[in-house]
């Protein structure tokens, strides 16, 4: 199974986002544990267990959670991020006041479900073409409020991520091209404003666009539900004028066609399924 190695921003970036899912779930108190507990500090351990089989991530994004509640409690990893566990495998072990583990219980547990759905599903189209010098990429269809989380995941899947936002990089597609009147208008209005050393990506669908976009100086043609043979034929064209250029294929990528696709000779293969058609991977708490 393919493991990647993932990159979260600092915690001061995530730790508002975390605090604010913690509010909205805790309220005005968690009634329950705070009357079990409200006499006495109790010191607790609880356990993590798999209950389908799948990989794991977003580890360490639950062990902040835990952290932010009780700032002596431990989270121990049993697994590495990524790591494909089978059913009853304890993934973690955590301890502290016995109040926090079960308050921040569901929060850590529902983004640890949500990210490691991801990296399975991930892990699948990553494998698929595993042999292949292709390269298997996420899109910026994710759930807003969760993109920074959602794209970790597809990394510990072992993806690469896309732009993660409009400021990343220029993507021209076919709304942009209509509005402007064509690829090649489309392409130099972009490059007379972009500051310096943002690529610009072009979409395409017919080996005519494929062409203009070369012509013009992209720097990554993609192709966009194109049919094999027209894959292979534009990924021919752009091959023998340019070495320089990246070539992406999109739209309609499933687990029975990536491998088709990659045998084209594109560099990158681009889908939104690992994330929207992912389901959580059911993980459960155990209090000891």
């Amino acid at each position: 199974m393919s493991q990647g190695i993932g990159t979260l921003p600092p915690w001061v970036v995530l730790d508002e986002m975390l605090r604010g899912w913690l509010v909205e779930d805790i309220g005005r108190g968690d009634r329950t544990t705070q009357a079990i507990f409200s006499l006495t500090a109790t010191q607790g351990t609880a356990e993590w267990v798999v209950k389908e089989a799948g990989a794991i991530a977003g580890l360490p994004i639950a062990a902040r959670v835990f952290d932010l509640l009780d700032r002596e409690s431990q989270f121990l990893p049993q697994v590495t991020e990524g790591e494909h566990c089978e059913v009853g495998t304890v993934v973690a072990r955590i301890e502290g006041a016995a109040e926090a583990l079960l308050t921040g219980e569901r929060v850590a547990l529902n983004l640890a479900m949500r990210l490691s759905g991801i990296a399975t599903a991930t892990q699948q189209y990553v494998d698929a073409i595993a042999d292949l010098p292709t390269q298997f990429v996420d899109t910026r269809k994710t759930t807003p409020g969760l993109r920074i989380l959602e794209k970790y995941a597809t990394q510990i899947g072992g993806a690469k991520n896309h732009r993660m936002g409009l400021d990343d990089a220029v993507m021209i597609k076919d709304n942009h091209i209509q509005a402007a009147g064509g690829i090649a208008e489309a392409i130099a209005r972009v490059r007379a404003v972009i500051p310096y050393p943002l690529s610009i990506e072009v979409e395409t669908s017919k080996i005519k666009e494929v062409e203009t976009a070369l012509v013009e100086g992209a720097d990554i043609i993609m192709l966009d539900n194109m049919s094999l043979q027209e894959m292979k034929e534009a990924v021919a064209r752009i091959r023998s004028q340019s070495d320089r250029v990246k070539i992406e294929a999109s739209g309609n990528i499933t687990l029975e066609t990536i491998r088709g696709v990659a045998a084209t000779g594109v560099d990158y293969i681009s889908s939104s399924a690992p994330i929207t058609r992912s389901t959580w991977l059911d993980i459960s708490m155990k209090f000891k």
